[in-house]
């Protein structure tokens, strides 16, 4: 029987990767999405092609309401619960002296709530201390958390940095308890995520003088680091945070 596998904000970008090579790989994936219903149908096709089930479950993952409804969805249509990858966020864009409180709270809620909530579902779920059998959560950090960003990205950068704490104390909190958490920081990847910045010509040329292998990296390599966290592979690996940003 496969494993069960949720990845939020799974509709695009390096959700929908690392929900597509999940199916690849033998899980049954909830690919939860909040607008682009489009594009996790289509997902849950090629998921389903490769001969794992797959379901497509909208929500807003910075809701405690939408996440409580995502989980019992998942339940119902998918079976237990046995690996989360935080994946959903927003990249703000927008100088300190110019945010207002609802931009503010729109970020933290997409990048660092949305976590909370979604990482409390699967530890009552996963937790061997509420009766599960044990899990993995992987939360998606950036390097933006350790860098300084160009104007206009402190609140991202702030968002991710509590991200970066976040997967630590977790870890700490549940490592007795069957659970292991691990985040993954990428750099400058291949998505539409960027358009507020000058898209990815913008990105491009930067990482020619800014990334150290000179590239940008792709929403695939971000997904293979992801697939690893929650293999067997990485059995002792609890509470780290793995880069994947061509050295930058």
């Amino acid at each position: 029987m496969n494993k069960v596998m949720m990845v939020t904000g799974a509709g695009r970008g390096i959700g929908a990767q690392i929900a597509l090579l999940a199916g690849k790989s033998g899980y049954d994936v909830g690919v939860n999405y909040q607008h682009s219903k489009e594009a996790a149908l289509e997902i849950v096709k090629q998921i389903q092609a490769c001969g794992s089930r797959a379901v497509a479950i909208q929500g807003n993952a910075g809701n405690t309401d939408d996440v409580t409804r995502m989980f019992k969805e998942l339940d119902e249509k998918l079976g237990s619960l046995d690996v989360l990858v935080n994946n959903a966020g927003i990249l703000a864009s927008y100088r300190v002296d110019e945010l207002d409180v609802e931009n503010l709270i729109k970020t933290f809620e997409a990048n660092v709530f949305s976590a909370f909530y979604c990482s409390r579902e699967a530890v009552r779920r996963m937790s061997t201390a509420h009766g599960g059998r044990g899990g993995i959560i992987i939360n998606m950090s950036s390097v933006a958390a350790r860098m300084a960003a160009v104007a206009g990205g402190t609140v991202y950068c702030a968002s991710k940095g509590a991200m970066d704490a976040f997967n630590h104390s977790l870890a700490k909190e549940v490592a007795l308890e069957g659970i292991r958490v691990n985040a993954v920081r990428p750099g400058l990847i291949d998505t539409e995520i960027h358009a507020p910045r000058g898209g990815l010509e913008k990105m491009h040329e930067l990482a020619k003088t800014g990334v150290p292998m000179g590239r940008t990296g792709s929403p695939e390599e971000v997904a293979k680091a992801v697939l690893w966290l929650a293999s067997d592979d990485s059995s002792y690996t609890h509470g780290s945070v793995l880069d994947v940003a061509g050295g930058r």
